[in-house]
């Protein structure tokens, strides 16, 4: 019988490599406050769906937990992670410089 793949990698048009700079729509550290926002990250590993993105400041996950090594993964395709620079997929202007 023949085997079938039926897991492929994402569609996707964009493209990230370790040591990109992009920004990332995430719960963070602002202040000394918790807030929302974009903030700006560096790529630390890339696979076929996933993102590592590694960030300095605190980050915190949905339910409000702080990620202790300040990584968090996203889908590669995810509206959540961009280029620094873009600005269509959100509405929303809060940005915070990190780095």
């Amino acid at each position: 019988m023949a085997q079938f793949s039926y897991m492929k990698p994402p569609e996707t048009s964009k493209t990230y490599e370790v040591g990109d700079v992009v920004e990332v729509y995430c719960d963070h550290e602002k202040g000394g406050q918790r807030t929302r926002g974009w903030l700006k990250g560096i790529v630390v590993q890339v696979d076929a769906k996933m993102v590592a993105i590694q960030f300095r400041s605190n980050v915190f996950l949905t339910d409000g937990w702080m990620v202790p090594d300040h990584i968090l993964w996203y889908p590669v395709n995810s509206p959540h992670v961009r280029f620094p620079g873009e600005k269509k997929g959100s509405g929303r202007s809060d940005y915070t410089k990190d780095f």
